[in-house]
């Protein structure tokens, strides 16, 4: 890559995009944007700021909320007014409250700007945090539509609704049984069925590529989406 290219990756819960969207950033030396925990860290300081049930008061506290993203694919981290919060906002307790903060539209329009202001910065071998300029692979909701729909590369990660239960079940419980897969679908649908109100992100919109990591292990999903990439960047060679 010769110039900046910015990867946007999105897609619903359980598809896979986070640990794949860290993998192909790795692989290509880009910066990674996790979108998802900036809205965990959002509700996290509005539990302890605000009152949930009063939008006003969370939109006022998520403006002031002293975040910083970790952006190494690494080691992302998430820091809240100088803490590290990257284990608290995987809790239960957040998971049930996070679609409560993500679907306040003055948040969503507050979080959107910081994260296409990260995106540009790395964009920008004199702003870059961590890339040099090189670029970013940013994951989350709607990335593709909404934060970033001018991006080099757009991509919907998606896998079937049995395939995403068993990951997420995985991952949460350390199992893929009948049992740990039936204590996670309320969890992974309800947040699917919530964010699916104020943006969408089970259709590929028109420039997207889909990819359907249903029948996909790990390392095949992450050299499909590096194809994507590939042949993006050779359309625009072309060009």
């Amino acid at each position: 890559m010769t110039s900046p290219v910015v990867v946007a990756i999105d897609g619903p819960s359980g598809s896979g995009k986070s640990s794949v969207s860290k993998a192909v950033a790795a692989r290509l030396g880009l910066a990674y944007l996790d979108t998802g925990a900036m809205y965990r860290a959002a509700t996290v300081w509005s539990m302890e700021t605000a009152d949930l049930d009063d939008a006003a008061s969370v939109a006022t506290a998520v403006r002031a909320m002293p975040l910083v993203m970790g952006l190494d694919p690494a080691a992302p981290g998430v820091e809240l007014d100088g803490r590290d919060v990257a284990v608290t906002i995987r809790t239960t307790e957040v998971t049930t409250a996070v679609s409560k903060v993500a679907s306040n539209l003055d948040v969503r329009a507050e979080l959107k700007r910081l994260q296409r202001e990260i995106i540009d910065q790395e964009s920008s071998a004199a702003d870059a945090v961590f890339s040099g300029g090189r670029g970013i692979v940013a994951e989350g909701r709607d990335i593709t539509t909404v934060v970033a729909p001018d991006a080099d590369v757009r991509v919907l990660l998606t896998a079937s609704e049995e395939a995403r239960l068993r990951r997420r079940s995985l991952e949460v419980h350390g199992a893929a049984d009948a049992t740990a897969v039936d204590a996670t679908r309320d969890q992974v649908l309800r947040r699917d069925r919530d964010d699916a109100k104020v943006t969408q992100f089970h259709v590929a919109a028109d420039g997207v590529a889909t990819v359907d990591s249903s029948d996909l292990d790990f390392e095949q999903t992450v050299d499909a989406v590096l194809a994507v990439v590939a042949q993006a960047e050779a359309a625009t060679s072309r060009a």
